[in-house]
């Protein structure tokens, strides 16, 4: 539990996928009500990329994971949604949960549907949104021109992407946008950045509801390096992207790691690096939950305290 309650907090929405998303929503959790995750659906790999492969669907394998760390445990639920099939057969390597997902979106209207029945049964209460309900894939252009098609190619790229795209053109999630323009915080990262971070900021109704709101939007960088093209960004490249994606200047705060260096940047006059002890003690390349929330806390309740105290004369 957080040491104080978030400071004037109507709503949160975090934005990613993969691990890190699931960390921060994990993280968050006692929000309940008032968080909400927009998860990215570009993933290509594993039991998800053999999915999309045979079926029209849209990427399962983020929604399961964030979903997985939000639910309560130890329970059946969970042990089940997370069960991965091994063997020599059609089965081996799935995961259960991508199957139910995928299953139930066949039952539903849409896949947002499916993801809330799944949050009846694991019984919780914060909102997961997938970006879009339309399939699409991560499409990158490299600094010769070649298109680099998949997020798996995308990460094995050797360097990094001039632009991302996707392919095809889908429109975004409307539940999404809505709980972005009301949102007090809005929370990017951590993650893999070209393939978690970016995806949902690819969509222009996602980058508009963000210029529309009045959130404070954090940066939360990532503990390790990537083992991808992102790994030669500086956390200045990944504010450039991530503004010029959105079309404005949105970022005034970034949590880091204690131990990471700082250095002199074109943003130290208008975006505050703030650093807590952040490793968790169980997996050095996990954020700790308790210390992430702690730390999400006071820099928001810095930010708030900030723009309520009155200008100097």
């Amino acid at each position: 539990m957080l040491n104080q309650p978030f400071f004037t907090i109507n709503h949160v929405v975090a934005i990613g996928g993969g691990h890190g998303l699931g960390r921060v929503l994990s993280a968050l959790s006692p929000l309940g009500t008032k968080l909400t995750g927009v998860v990215a659906t570009t993933d290509n790999g594993g039991s998800t990329g053999r999915l999309r492969q045979d079926q029209q669907t849209i990427a399962w394998g983020d929604l399961r994971n964030c979903l997985s760390q939000l639910a309560h445990r130890p329970s059946l639920g969970t042990l089940l949604f997370d069960h991965r099939f091994t063997g020599d057969n059609e089965l081996a390597g799935h995961n259960l949960g991508n199957l139910v997902l995928h299953a139930l979106d066949q039952l539903c209207v849409r896949p947002l549907e499916a993801v809330n029945l799944i949050r009846g049964i694991l019984k919780i209460d914060t909102q997961i949104i997938p970006m879009s309900e339309s399939s699409t894939h991560l499409v990158a252009l490299s600094h010769c021109g070649e298109t680099i098609f998949g997020e798996l190619n995308v990460d094995s790229m050797t360097e990094a992407p001039i632009a991302l795209s996707l392919q095809p053109e889908v429109t975004a999630t409307h539940e999404a946008c809505e709980a972005i323009k009301v949102a007090d915080l809005i929370i990017l990262g951590p993650g893999s950045f070209l393939t978690s971070v970016l995806p949902p900021l690819l969509l222009p109704e996602i980058c508009q509801s963000i210029r529309k709101s009045n959130a404070h939007v954090i940066l939360v960088d990532n503990l390790t390096a990537e083992y991808s093209p992102a790994s030669t960004f500086s956390i200045e490249d990944k504010i450039v992207w991530l503004n010029q994606l959105i079309g404005k200047a949105v970022i005034t705060d970034v949590i880091q790691h204690a131990l990471t260096p700082v250095m002199p940047n074109q943003f130290s006059d208008t975006v505050r690096f703030n650093q807590f002890n952040l490793v968790s003690k169980h997996h050095p390349g996990l954020h700790d939950k308790q210390a992430l929330a702690e730390a999400i806390n006071l820099v928001h309740h810095s930010y708030i305290s900030a723009r309520l105290s009155p200008a100097p004369c």
